[in-house]
């Protein structure tokens, strides 16, 4: 697939090692926008297989749960064995809803709702067709950004899942744009508010257009320039990216 947008040049080594690189970032933003209020320096720590004080201990599972579904959706690309469907995504919800969700691994059996809004979820017997509508129409589009977003889109109005929906949608999103060599979408702490206020819009209206702005302008110049960089120049580029920590 192509990005019909920004002009990148897909490359899988290159954006595997920028999103590598920030892991602990995509953790901190993760957690942040959960409300959970940890600092970088906490979560590499906690990251590292250290307990930090001062925390509740389902705050830090939500924060292992987060390196965990990084590491599987890593692995799951990197062997090639990334996939646009249910097994997939209730693989990495197993890791990303671990005893942080009411059950993890599988859809939901009952209804649910998103507070916030009078919009209601479908029913849960509906959830197997949705999901396989959801890939049909996913493959169906032609830049890649695009279908990205609404994967996320369709997991987070649809809700899969009791909950950790958004993180799980997040992942996925992301799955995609790394399989075909592309740089990641991170929601950054900083905009929870306009994420939150757009997310609500968009789940009493269904048009996608706001949220598919928003998401868009987490890609910097910089990280397109990297991607569009010809392989002698990626090696230097690559040591300069390590040293902006």
């Amino acid at each position: 697939m192509k990005d019909k947008h920004f002009g990148i040049t897909p490359n899988k080594e290159k954006s595997l090692f920028l999103a590598k690189r920030e892991v602990s970032v995509l953790v901190l933003d993760a957690v942040n926008l959960e409300g959970i209020n940890y600092t970088l320096p906490e979560v590499q720590t906690i990251m590292d297989g250290i307990t930090v004080g001062g925390h509740r201990i389902a705050d830090q599972q939500v924060v292992i749960n987060q390196k965990n579904a990084w590491d599987k959706l890593f692995n799951l690309v990197k062997t090639g064995n990334f996939t646009l469907n249910k097994e997939t995504v209730c693989n990495i919800h197993a890791l990303s809803g671990f005893d942080d969700a009411l059950n993890w691994g599988e859809f939901r059996d009952n209804d649910v709702r998103i507070a916030g809004t009078d919009y209601l979820p479908p029913v849960a017997d509906k959830l197997d067709s949705l999901f396989s509508n959801m890939v049909n129409e996913a493959n169906k589009i032609e830049d890649i950004y695009d279908k990205a977003i609404y994967v996320f889109l369709d997991m987070a109005r649809n809700q899969y899942f009791f909950d950790v929906n958004k993180r799980t949608g997040r992942f996925m999103m992301n799955g995609i744009l790394l399989n075909e060599g592309y740089p990641i979408i991170n929601v950054k702490a900083k905009d929870k508010l306009e994420f939150n206020t757009l997310m609500i819009e968009f789940y009493e209206s269904n048009d996608t257009s706001k949220m598919n702005e928003f998401l868009r302008k987490s890609i910097d110049e910089k990280t397109i320039e990297f991607m569009n960089q010809n392989k002698s120049k990626v090696k230097t580029k690559s040591k300069d990216f390590s040293q902006e920590r």
